[in-house]
């Protein structure tokens, strides 16, 4: 056990649904042989059901209690480095805003309403976008939650017109330099 005082050397990945976490995540996993952890992912398998169903059955309370929990578990055990990506509505909850920051160094990967549209306009897996309007249900979302995931970032990177590749190299320059 290396005790709580390394987890900063875990790579968290955080921002809004379509920003690139779970893609970016996968590169710098390669790039640095470390393990790739996907919170949804990992709530989906403990609970046996997809994240739509989750929402649809236990409501958005439930699933986010699912997030709290995870994180600290996270916290608790010690998996050795890693990178997790977070799901996009993780550090609403302040408590989880808190728990991000101790399980690692945070990044926020930021994109605009119109790239993130651009990539899930044809993803109906996302309960929240199921809308009239899903663009400018994007930019409500988004500028409701900006404030959220600057308060549990470390660091920002915009993704906007930037290669996946790039964007991995810039995080590995910063958990070098760090």
């Amino acid at each position: 056990m290396n005790g709580h005082n390394d987890r900063k050397e875990n790579i968290i990945l955080t921002g809004f649904m379509g920003s690139g976490k779970t893609s970016i995540g996968a590169v710098l996993s390669e790039k640095l042989g470390l393990p790739l952890y996907d919170t949804d992912s990992m709530i989906e398998e403990s609970e046996g059901m997809s994240i739509s169903s989750i929402f649809a059955e236990k409501g958005e309370a439930a699933f986010r209690d699912m997030e709290t929990q995870l994180l600290k578990k996270i916290y608790d055990e010690d998996a050795g480095r890693a990178i997790y990506s977070l799901g996009g509505g993780t550090p609403l909850r302040d408590e989880n805003a808190e728990l991000i920051k101790k399980c690692g160094t945070v990044f926020y990967l930021r994109a605009k309403a119109g790239t993130i549209y651009e990539r899930l306009k044809d993803d109906d897996t996302r309960p929240l976008l199921r809308t009239e309007d899903p663009r400018s249900r994007i930019e409500e979302l988004l500028t409701a939650r900006e404030p959220k995931y600057r308060a549990a970032a470390d660091h920002y990177i915009d993704t906007d017109g930037e290669t996946f590749e790039v964007i991995a190299e810039k995080i590995i320059g910063f958990v070098k330099n760090s």
